[in-house]
């Protein structure tokens, strides 16, 4: 199974536009050792040739262009792209599906009955669609049974509900259903090897941690380092906790969960423009690599 980051910030990516703060401003003026980052999204294929877009970020036309398999050129309108798989309805994750409004059939989107409601009611961008080619919707369940999806060679599917918050302009906004958020399992089925994908994710409940001690390779929630952090920069009093991310550093934080784990090789992903861990020379980074946890860069590649 090969694995390709398309994108590995959170919303608004790095730098966002319209934010100074240390990292953004420092990015911006050179003045810091890191790299730009793009909203995030990754794209998985068992064959090399047909591959599933997980999340369609604001920054996709940009990222297909980043990775010439999505566009492979064999006819006059074509696509690398055979699915794509929606881990939730967040803005950042959902609104590229517009900018691919000019595919030349109805998009197969595999995503769970609570995405479907909140996708043709608070952010109707389904019924948007249906004024071009459409989507055909396939309904992941949320209890943990496998699924298929025709072209991705050798690859199982699991949908895993985890605990975080719905969107604001979902009717689940303050009472959160199954399926609100939920992460994947991807197994191969020729190597017998899994990743377990989850860019949001608030608690680690006892099913989560199974997931992620089962998993070759784990890619997971790197939103903030401390759970006040957006408000230690003078952006928001909201905690991190609030917005469904668990912080790296703090105790029962993502980082003390990882170290505990002895078999996957930990990456983290959907990294906010604030986290100190974008800088390179960070004592917050050299902690992450001292404990063998890596960070996630726009076109990092995985093979498992």
């Amino acid at each position: 199974m090969r694995i390709h980051l398309l994108g590995t910030g959170a919303g608004g990516g790095f730098p966002q536009w319209n934010c100074n703060c240390d990292n953004c401003s420092r990015l911006r003026s050179g003045t810091i050792k890191s790299t730009p980052r793009t909203q995030s999204s990754i794209t998985v294929s068992g064959n090399g040739e047909d591959w599933i877009l997980f999340n369609a970020s604001p920054d996709i036309r940009a990222q297909i262009e980043s990775f010439s398999p999505l566009q492979p050129a064999r006819k006059i309108r074509d696509t690398g792209i055979a699915a794509i798989i929606l881990c939730d309805a967040q803005i950042d994750h959902t609104t590229g599906l517009i900018i691919m409004r000019e595919h030349d059939k109805p998009w197969n989107v595999y995503c769970t009955s609570a995405v479907h409601e909140d996708m043709t009611t608070g952010y109707p961008i389904f019924n948007m669609l249906s004024h071009f080619r459409g989507v055909n919707w396939h309904e992941v369940k949320t209890d943990q049974s496998t699924f298929t999806i025709p072209k991705a060679e050798n690859l199982i599917f699991t949908a895993v509900p985890l605990k975080s918050e719905a969107p604001p302009y979902s009717p689940h906004r303050h009472a959160t259903v199954a399926g609100d958020n939920v992460g994947f399992k991807i197994e191969d089925m020729m190597t017998k090897k899994n990743l377990f994908y989850a860019p949001g994710l608030g608690v680690i409940e006892e099913h989560v941690l199974e997931y992620m001690k089962n998993a070759d390779c784990i890619l997971v929630d790197g939103t903030v380092w401390t759970n006040d952090e957006m408000a230690r920069h003078g952006i928001s009093d909201k905690l991190a906790s609030e917005m469904g991310h668990l912080d790296q550093s703090s105790k029962g934080g993502i980082m003390e969960t990882l170290i505990s784990l002895e078999k996957p090789r930990k990456i983290l992903i959907h990294i906010n423009n604030t986290n100190p861990i974008l800088d390179e020379d960070s004592p917050e980074r050299k902690m992450l690599n001292d404990a063998g946890i890596e960070v996630s860069f726009d076109g990092m590649e995985i093979e498992i």
